[in-house]
């Protein structure tokens, strides 16, 4: 009786530790440079699938994490991003934007400042625990840009609330993939 009574206390322990693991939010660590990039697939503000893995070992992928659509950190470097495209695409660079924002959302921000790149809609936020960036209690992501070379390897990580640095930083770090 006495060990059926401690394994149901030891289950119920377990039980309880492994919902607080869950809703605590807590994803992954963030990938560091020479890490292999999480796989991630997510919707862009048109609905279609955007999967990490079909862009691997043609271009190098620029993802880059952001709190929220149309505010003023948010709009300067996507902004920043779109000005800076075609010299990226000229190295092979695509683009991709992801933030906790609905398809409606990103389809109303990239109409109103002509971005030229896709916005992921992360509404459950899956993207941004795979990639651990999602703020602490927030269902929003933190400021955080990835440079992902052909073969999947994290070759660059931005991670500051700071739109002008990511900016000057994703331009050094292409470069110095040459």
């Amino acid at each position: 009786m006495r060990t059926a009574s401690l394994r149901v206390l030891t289950g119920l322990f377990t039980l309880i530790f492994c919902c607080f693991l869950l809703l605590s939010g807590r994803g992954a660590e963030m990938p560091k440079v020479g890490d292999k990039a999480p796989l991630v697939v997510g919707k862009d503000q048109n609905g279609k699938d955007w999967r990490l893995a079909d862009v691997l070992g043609k271009q190098i992928v620029l993802l880059y994490f952001y709190p929220k659509d149309d505010t003023p950190g948010c709009t300067k470097e996507a902004c920043g991003f779109r000005d800076r495209l075609a010299d990226l695409k000229k190295q092979n660079v695509e683009i991709v934007g992801v933030s906790f924002d609905s398809s409606e959302s990103h389809q109303k921000f990239i109409s109103k400042y002509n971005l030229n790149f896709p916005l992921l809609a992360d509404t459950d936020g899956k993207i941004a625990d795979a990639y651990g960036v999602r703020m602490s209690g927030k269902e929003m992501a933190r400021r955080v840009s990835f440079l992902i070379d052909r073969d999947g390897k994290v070759v660059h990580v931005t991670d500051t609330m700071n739109a002008d640095t990511h900016l000057s930083e994703m331009k050094q770090a292409v470069q110095n993939l040459k």
